[in-house]
């Protein structure tokens, strides 16, 4: 069965057969997207956290030993679905439910004005009586960095609709 592509580079998946082809295989990577000031700051007003190392531009690029102000962590973490849904169409689903996230390692720290992507692969899959549990390992890179943002297993489940 041919690994399926549309013309927006976003790989086709119309059921758990398909999704199946991609186990133990990169299944695409994400363009890159860039963190803005004003992204971590709005990420500051929805979560309340204002340390200066994300909310203060000047005081980083004194006392910060990255000159800069960094995103958040977890704003790095809540791209995930933006990015991972940027690589994949998944059709036919009736739901889909973001079930969990596992062994996340923060590597590096993104800096503003950082660009970001997203390298995924299928790590593995289980029919659970025609729900598709598929776990992803996302691989967050930076643009001109060795080191990735961060790793991850995420695992989400497909309600495929069989009609």
């Amino acid at each position: 069965m041919p690994l399926n592509q549309n013309f927006m580079g976003k790989t086709i998946i119309n059921n758990y057969e398909e999704f199946e082809a991609y186990l133990g295989k990169e299944i695409g990577v994400s363009e890159y997207v860039e963190i803005t000031q004003d992204q971590i700051d709005k990420f500051a007003d929805a979560t309340l956290d204002y340390q200066w190392i994300h909310t203060d531009p000047k005081r980083a690029a004194k006392e910060s030993p990255f000159k800069s102000t960094i995103a958040h962590g977890y704003l790095t973490v809540s791209m995930l679905t933006y990015l991972w849904y940027s690589i994949v169409d998944v059709r036919n689903v009736k739901m889909i439910v973001n079930y969990g996230i596992e062994n996340l390692r923060f590597q590096q720290p993104v800096l503003v004005n950082d660009k970001i992507r997203a390298r995924v692969s299928l790590n593995n899959i289980r029919n659970l009586r025609g729900i598709a549990k598929i776990q992803v390992k996302i691989v967050v890179e930076i643009e001109g960095q060795k080191k990735p943002a961060y790793d991850a297993l995420v695992t989400f489940l497909y309600h495929f609709d069989n009609n």
